[in-house]
């Protein structure tokens, strides 16, 4: 007997999510506890920019019109996804990391002195930056949580697995269970990462891991996992 699989992402990286996983023959079922929004934000001096980095598909889509100046900069872009997104954007990608941003930020060379422009969200890591970068930070988007619905605590009154992308979307997901008495032992966490996870607290039925900090491991690992 097959787990059901969860995902609670906002949009549109919930589709995606639900659509990649129906590709491996994996049924996932959307219940977003958040949503995504434009913050107000302006373009520093663009003369003193080197590149763009960007943690984020999110940065792209909600950059708004100011990206249009920012296209004759490389980026450096956390992962395939957010690659993929500033490509359709038009920008060029100069480098594509594979374990989060602040591993794409130790593959830089430290004897090259350059100013990054960080379009970030409101929740953010804090990055440690070699003597000679230097980041301008700009945040355009922000994530807003939002309350579970009837239909998502119904499913979770059996045994299930949860996908998390983000510890934000892990510590809504925690708050909402202990807010509406979610039994946890019932329910599977498979996150991107150690530190995602954590965001959620203990008391789950279990916590798994995908072996890189991207979706495709973990729709491999939720495929491994919760397939019957």
């Amino acid at each position: 007997m097959s787990l059901p699989v969860i995902a609670i992402r906002p949009e549109p990286g919930l589709s995606a999510t639900i659509a990649a996983g129906a590709a491996m023959g994996l049924a996932i079922t959307g219940h977003p506890l958040a949503r995504t929004i434009a913050c107000g934000w302006t373009l520093p001096e663009i003369d003193e920019i080197d590149a763009l980095l960007i943690g984020s598909a999110n940065a792209i889509r909600h950059a708004g019109e100011q990206l249009a100046a920012l296209r004759h900069l490389p980026v450096l872009a956390v992962g395939g996804a957010t690659a993929e997104a500033a490509r359709e954007a038009g920008l060029r990608v100069e480098r594509t990391g594979e374990g989060g941003l602040q591993s794409l930020i130790d593959t830089l060379d430290p004897l090259e002195r350059r100013h990054l422009l960080r379009l970030a969200g409101r929740e953010r890591l804090e990055l440690d930056l070699p003597a000679l970068i230097s980041v301008t930070t700009r945040i355009v988007y922000a994530v807003e949580h939002e309350e579970m619905t009837r239909e998502l605590h119904d499913l979770l009154q059996r045994e299930c697995a949860i996908l998390l992308h983000s510890a934000g979307s892990a510590a809504q997901f925690s708050r909402e269970c202990e807010r509406l008495g979610v039994e946890r032992s019932k329910i599977r966490l498979l996150a991107m990462g150690p530190r995602i996870s954590a965001a959620a607290g203990g008391g789950w039925g279990a916590i798994h891991f995908a072996e890189r900090p991207d979706e495709a491991a973990l729709l491999a690992l939720a495929r491994d996992i919760c397939k019957g």
